[in-house]
């Protein structure tokens, strides 16, 4: 067999090769220049703006020399084109702030703000037939335990109105990581279990979104300072870049018009070593503008009873009728059952006409100037005055929101005059389906409950119920951004599943979700979840997948300034030492600590009540059973206290012996360590008092 004689390239052909090499380098993107850098306070974190090909803007960031997020591009997709090539640093400037603050109520009562600011301007060179290149600036605000940066565009002939499509902000997470999330644009809006995948599995995701590296560090991607603008989402993009998907408008495609001058939401990222250390991040809270309304201490933290639980088990209904819930009568059973039990508010759904048919389906029907003909509300409200229990206000919209927003004054003088200081709003529709209505008799068209339209909705509510001194507990809502800090009267709200899933949901809460809320949703804000179904029963007996002692641990451990002891009064009297860490816990914090805990499977918190001496302890597990060592070195060294115990029996399990409960108590000093056993879908609440 004979073989084909080589073939040598001819000599002038041999010199063909270098020239190709310069040929190929030259038409390469040109190497990434820095711009600018800032780093935290305490050095942990470095913020570094780059240059890439063409004029693109991007960041990274690194953490104690190690990179987390890497380069990641920033811009906009606008109405007349993309603003995202071209452009030029036009100067920067840093600066750094320190300052501690109060909440009026909150988790803690002290909180710091200290980071180092970074700002950025840049121009575009004129083009595309622009004379004039368009400005805006990128502000990094840098801490040790995140980042939040936001675009503003100051007031320009070049941009007078400016209308986004998209954003093109990216989060490229640097290296493999686990994901928590939820997805976006489904009909059911918030209300969905957490999925745990890997972050390359991640298809369109709500914020907040956690992340766990293979190197064992977390990280939460959000927004804070929600403000008239579209809600961000997150969308998988190439190479596991995680890419902003503004929450659309009705105009064609455009998510968000504002004129200048104006900014955009922050756009945050919380980093830590532990779980623990999101949920003990003040990063969202900082980002927001301080308190606007003064003097808030008309709104009072507090436990509430209700008529809830019955309408979702179907005992009773909102419509009127035999079986309607929202009677006088009843009412007034709720209160004296507040009176008797130390509780401030009484929820009342279902007060008002519009229920009756098919409510569901049709909102612009309610009226929520006047109450059905069996509720007095004026003379349950005095008659609560009188045992120190105000009525909570219920606004379902059932997304006749433009319906809704003309009754709105009329609506919260009603309650104003009738000393209703809290209101729960609902907006129960598929996503997507907010009906808007300019004018009246004019075209209805769709909305999303967190697009820009919304986002105004939202703060209208709140700016008209801050002026009658009414809180909002808003349900189906805009997601939580920290807007709390400027409106403290937005105390509370939905936005995840809530026990009501344990009524009717199929499938019910597993007992994974409360650890997964915490390191999730609960990044956000306070929610109001409406823990304590002793029953442990749901509609037609649907067992709920948890303890007793779970039940009660979730008041600690799911904050909100307002607790709903959700379940039926007679049922608290069939359990009642149950019942008494009921009573006996605080809403109301001057310090919370994360003592252990991941994500989805279990968390350990202890909060010290605001004003007392009293320090309460809440921990829950997932579908695994759990044996802790806590020290106690949160309590005030030197001191005896009384730990009065609320624990899963020796034989508790979510399944087989739900009911398996035991109340102790023992004494305890700062130098102790506990056991902490937790039955499979069960949990733990104590109550520390000084001797």
């Amino acid at each position: 067999m004979t073989h084909p004689r080589p073939v040598r390239p001819a000599p002038r052909r041999r010199h063909l090769l270098p020239a190709l090499f310069a040929l190929l380098i030259a038409a390469a993107p040109a190497a990434a220049k820095e711009l600018a850098r800032a780093s935290s306070p305490g050095g942990v974190l470095t913020v570094v703006l780059e240059s890439q090909h063409e004029g693109r803007l991007a960041y990274r960031v690194e953490r104690r020399g190690e990179a987390v997020i890497a380069p990641s591009r920033l811009g906009f997709l606008l109405g007349d084109g993309r603003l995202e090539r071209n452009l030029e640093l036009a100067g920067q400037s840093a600066s750094s702030f320190d300052e501690t603050w109060e909440q009026p109520w909150g988790e803690r009562r002290f909180v710091r703000n200290h980071y180092n600011e970074l700002r950025a301007g840049f121009a575009e060179r004129p083009a595309g037939g622009r004379s004039v290149g368009r400005r805006f600036d990128v502000v990094f605000r840098v801490y040790d335990d995140g980042i939040g940066f936001r675009y503003e565009f100051p007031r320009q002939a070049a941009m007078d109105e400016v209308r986004i499509r998209q954003e093109l902000t990216e989060f490229k997470v640097a290296g493999p990581a686990t994901a928590w999330w939820i997805p976006a644009f489904e009909w059911n809006r918030e209300e969905y279990l957490y999925s745990r995948t890997p972050l390359s599995q991640v298809a369109v995701a709500q914020t907040p979104i956690t992340l766990r590296t293979d190197r064992g560090l977390h990280l939460s991607i959000h927004e804070a300072a929600l403000v008239d603008y579209a809600g961000m989402n997150l969308a998988q993009g190439d190479g596991g870049v995680l890419r902003a998907a503004l929450t659309p408008g009705d105009d064609h495609g455009t998510a968000v018009v504002r004129t200048t001058p104006f900014a955009t939401p922050w756009r945050t990222v919380q980093i830590g070593d532990r779980a623990g250390d999101l949920a003990e991040s003040n990063l969202i809270l900082n980002l927001n503008e301080p308190n606007r309304l003064g003097d808030v201490s008309w709104f009072r933290p507090a436990k509430y009873v209700g008529v809830w639980w019955s309408l979702h088990l179907d005992t009773e209904t909102w419509s009127t009728g035999p079986r309607h819930g929202a009677t006088t009568a009843n009412t007034k059973r709720y209160i004296d059952f507040a009176a008797a039990n130390g509780f401030r508010g009484v929820l009342v759904e279902g007060w008002n006409p519009g229920w009756d048919g098919d409510w569901f389906g049709n909102g612009w029907r309610f009226d929520f100037t006047r109450p059905v003909p069996d509720f007095d509300l004026e003379a349950l409200a005095a008659y609560g005055a009188t045992q120190g229990v105000h009525l909570i206000g219920h606004h379902e919209t059932a997304c006749a929101v433009s319906h809704y927003e003309r009754q709105l004054p009329a609506a919260l003088d009603l309650y104003a005059r009738n000393g209703v200081d809290v209101v729960k709003t609902g907006y129960v529709c598929d996503a997507g389906d907010i009906q808007r209505q300019d004018r009246e008799g004019g075209p209805v068209v769709r909305e999303w409950h967190e697009g820009q339209w919304m986002s105004r909705h939202h703060q209208r509510v709140v700016e008209e119920a801050a002026k009658r001194h009414i809180a909002v507990n808003a349900h189906e809502p805009i997601k939580d951004t920290g807007l709390r800090r400027t409106y403290p009267n937005w105390i509370s709200r939905e936005g995840a599943r809530g026990m009501e899933f344990n009524a009717w949901g199929q499938p019910p809460n597993p007992p994974e979700h409360e650890a997964n809320l915490v390191f999730t949703r609960m990044l956000a804000g306070p929610m109001d979840f409406t823990p304590g179904i002793v029953s442990l029963k749901g509609r037609g007996g649907q067992q709920i997948e948890s303890t007793l002692a779970k039940q009660l641990a979730l008041y600690v451990v799911i904050y909100s300034p307002i607790q709903m002891a959700a379940d039926l009064p007679e049922h608290y009297a069939e359990h009642p030492d149950a019942f008494q860490f009921i009573r006996d816990v605080a809403v109301d914090w001057d310090q919370s600590r994360v003592l252990d805990g991941e994500v989805g499977d279990y968390v350990v918190f202890a909060r010290k009540a605001r004003g007392g001496e009293e320090w309460f302890l809440g921990a829950v597990t997932d579908e695994a059973a759990r044996r802790l060592r806590l020290p106690l070195s949160f309590l005030e060294p030197g001191r005896r206290y009384r730990a009065e115990i609320y624990r899963d029996g020796e034989h508790a399990h979510w399944r087989t012996a739900p009911f398996d409960f035991v109340r102790e108590t023992r004494e305890v000093r700062s130098t102790d360590t506990l056991p902490l056993v937790l039955a499979a879908g069960g949990g733990q609440a104590i109550r520390f008092v000084p001797l």
